[in-house]
């Protein structure tokens, strides 16, 4: 997998915990860098982890599944992308919550990186370096949701739904891209 495609599915999964970043900025009254770095370990270290269980168990169905993976990572992306566009037009409101306890924090990031999970076991049917891509949708998901609780605690809510359209946006674009590529209409 290339560089561009990594970065724009980190940017992608990212978006979920970016968004409930900004929420929890939005409800913590004085943010410090101590709860900057708690939030973005959290949804960092999760959005790492759900691939690689995702791959593993992937890898495991792999052989059994060869001639359809490229429809199963396209329906995958684009639900999860549906999904995040649905999302993204909700009018319902998001309880502010300024706990960073570890069970409230734990339910957050496992929330925000089921996707993870599904982009996994898309991962096991491609050519992915899979240590290399968990550590960097680790990092881009722990930067991104570090900023969003900077910015959430600065601007609000003003764009959680954006990030959340953007997000199924990408996940969408990468689905069809390896659906297209690998029926040899994308080179």
């Amino acid at each position: 997998m290339h560089f561009i495609s990594l970065f724009t599915i980190a940017i992608g999964l990212s978006m979920d915990a970016f968004a409930v970043s900004v929420c929890k900025g939005l409800a913590i009254k004085k943010l410090t860098l101590k709860n900057i770095l708690v939030i973005g370990l959290w949804f960092g270290g999760f959005q790492a982890l759900m691939p690689l269980i995702g791959y593993l168990l992937g890898a495991r169905l792999q052989s059994r599944i060869m001639a359809v993976d490229h429809w199963i990572a396209f329906l995958l992306l684009s639900l999860i992308g549906i999904n995040m566009i649905r999302e993204s037009f909700s009018k319902k409101e998001e309880k502010e919550d300024d706990s960073l306890a570890v069970k409230d924090m734990f339910l957050l990031a496992v929330a925000t990186s089921i996707d993870a999970l599904a982009v996994g076991v898309t991962f096991a049917f491609l050519q992915v370096s899979i240590l290399s891509a968990v550590a960097f949708i680790g990092i881009t998901t722990l930067v991104c949701s570090a900023a969003g609780a900077k910015i959430g605690n600065i601007f609000g809510t003003r764009y959680k739904s954006r990030a959340e359209l953007a997000g199924g946006v990408i996940l969408i674009v990468m689905g069809c891209k390896i659906l297209l590529e690998h029926l040899g209409i994308l080179f």
